[in-house]
């Protein structure tokens, strides 16, 4: 459910981008776009989940936490 909801956040992000920007994306553009984050955020999960034996539940709070952790750390957070 996690990564299913991502689905829509990004894609609300699409919009906000035209919007700010005056673009005008075709349906295609959009569709590619989340298409490709969204596989590429599902195989991330997946192999965190069967990596650690977890749910992918679990294993998407673990990236997702990983990914803040990260860009904390390249901000000189810690």
């Amino acid at each position: 459910d996690i990564l299913a909801n991502s689905g829509g956040v990004t894609v609300s992000y699409f919009e906000w981008v035209q919007n700010k920007q005056g673009f005008k994306w075709s349906l295609d553009m959009v569709t590619e776009r989340a298409d490709r984050i969204m596989t590429e955020a599902f195989e991330k999960v997946y192999a965190v989940s069967q990596k650690y034996n977890i749910s992918l539940r679990i294993a998407a709070y673990v990236v997702a936490i990983d990914k803040v952790a990260q860009t904390y750390k390249y901000r000189g957070g810690y």
